[in-house]
């Protein structure tokens, strides 16, 4: 295994694929693009919604900038499917503008990962919905990782 690697590693059952989901999960609630970035190969490929990247750099470029504009992000993921190296997750994030306006995000990703457990390939379709403050859902220190009692997803009809 090399120093890079980030178990749990392919292929992924039901299991490990959650382990995994969570670890991404509480690191973009972490929001430190460097630490995210860490979790994907060097080339990764990216398609997020409209924008394509490569590599690690311009996935840091991209976070760095995404939670600049993007702010109390909160967000939690779901394991939708798993079989040999790939993920399926789907995901919904809360966050305001400078405006104030907030939002919540909904959205589906589909990962591909490398022996050594980084992420390849992810590609993200998302939908923005306008939300009043009182609609939100989410609600944890924003500091950190989405509590472990708090309700995910599903629980919270999402």
């Amino acid at each position: 295994m090399s120093s890079q690697a980030r178990p749990p590693l392919p292929p992924f059952d039901t299991a490990s694929a959650t382990v995994k989901v969570r670890a991404a999960e509480d690191a973009w609630n972490a929001r430190d693009p460097v630490r995210c970035a860490g979790a994907y190969t060097p080339d990764s490929r990216w398609r997020n919604r409209s924008t394509f990247l490569t590599g690690r750099e311009e996935i840091i470029a991209f976070l760095t900038a995404k939670w600049e504009r993007e702010h109390e992000y909160r967000l939690i993921k779901e394991l939708w499917a798993t079989a040999g190296d790939r993920i399926a997750v789907r995901f919904a994030y809360e966050w305001h503008s400078d405006a104030g306006q907030w939002f919540r995000a909904y959205g589906n990703e589909n990962w591909q990962f490398a022996p050594d457990g980084l992420m390849a390939t992810r590609h993200a379709s998302i939908n923005d919905v306008a939300i009043e403050e009182s609609e939100r859902l989410f609600h944890w220190d924003r500091s950190g990782p989405r509590p472990a009692d708090h309700p995910g997803l599903s629980d919270l009809g999402l």
